[in-house]
């Protein structure tokens, strides 16, 4: 949308100051998407390693399941694992990063140490490794959730931020640069020919006195 301004000194001073307000709002915005940039890679590595370490853990978890349901029947398995090792409790809080609020979220157990929710007579080492594999990937998907949560987040921040410097670089500054530029050629015009009438007018008293 173009700027709509009367071509005088007080809208030409009001222009001045805005378009000094833009360019200290477009370094802001400038040094607060350098920064987004700046947490969003340090949260896009964190991601990459969570999910890595995550699936490779969760590989191993079923390939123990796998070997345990082969040296276990079915009711001898779903009877191990009917009832969880241990109470656990997700609590969800927020935290802001560069005043953008991300999740947090924490594990609660009531238990510090794992625990085997069955007895041994009649389970395998597999199961048991898969079991304890699994109690220990929770904490790292939760953690792995709360990342992608950032990340995600960051990058809508940043894609928006982009959007409003780049409205401020090439959109506002211009028209205040045009604007400005317009008003000072006419107010130059409109002093040069109130200079040109009072010459005329000085030449016709000068020559009335004479």
């Amino acid at each position: 949308m173009a700027l709509q301004y009367k071509p005088t000194r007080m809208e030409l001073s009001n222009l001045k100051k805005r378009r000094t307000v833009a360019i200290r709002g477009h370094k802001m915005m400038k040094d607060k998407r350098d920064e987004l940039v700046r947490r969003f890679i340090v949260y896009a590595r964190r991601n990459k390693k969570l999910r890595q370490e995550t699936e490779e853990k969760l590989a191993k978890a079923m390939q123990s399941f796998v070997l345990a349901r082969a040296v276990m029947s079915n009711n001898e398995v779903e009877e191990a694992l009917l009832y969880p090792a241990r109470a656990i409790a997700i609590d969800r809080s927020v935290q802001n990063v560069l005043s953008i609020p991300v999740p947090k979220l924490t594990m609660e157990t009531q238990l510090d140490d794992f625990v085997y929710p069955y007895g041994f007579a009649t389970t395998g080492a597999d199961l048991d490794t898969a079991v304890q594999a699994l109690a220990e990937i929770l904490p790292l998907m939760l953690e792995l959730a709360e990342v992608e949560k950032a990340t995600s987040r960051l990058a809508d921040e940043i894609e928006k931020t982009r959007r409003r410097v780049n409205a401020l670089e090439y959109v506002m500054i211009p028209q205040f640069d045009a604007a400005i530029h317009d008003i000072q050629m006419k107010l130059e015009e409109n002093d040069r020919g109130n200079t040109s009438r009072l010459m005329k007018t000085k030449e016709m008293l000068a020559k009335e006195a004479e």
